[in-house]
C-alpha cells in the first residue's frame, strides 16, 4: 500500500517523524486517536507528535509543548467527570 502522505521533500516529511524501523509518527497518532473524538484526538495528538520528535528536533521545548497538551486534555476531560 501506498502512503498518499508521503512525500520526498524533507520539508514536508522530516526524518525527525519516522523511527530507524520505519515507523512514522502520523501512524501511530491514527492508532491511539482512533475512537477518539473532538478535542481529545487533537490533545493526544500532539501530546504523540511532541514526544515522538523531541530528541531529533527541539528537546525539552517538544516536551514541554506534550506537557501542556496533557494540561489541557486532563482540565477537559475534569470538566467531563472522568477519573
Amino acid at each position: 500500500m501506498v502512503n498518499v502522505y508521503e512525500s520526498s521533500d524533507p520539508m514536508v516529511n522530516p526524518s525527525h517523524y519516522k523511527t530507524k524501523s520505519g515507523l512514522e509518527t502520523i501512524e501511530v497518532i491514527e492508532a491511539f486517536t482512533d475512537g477518539l473524538n473532538g478535542i481529545e484526538a487533537v490533545d493526544v495528538g500532539h501530546i504523540l507528535r511532541y514526544i515522538t520528535r523531541y530528541k531529533k528536533k527541539n528537546g525539552i521545548q517538544d516536551v514541554r509543548k506534550a506537557a501542556w497538551y496533557c494540561n489541557h486534555l486532563i482540565q477537559y476531560l475534569e470538566k467531563q467527570g472522568e477519573k
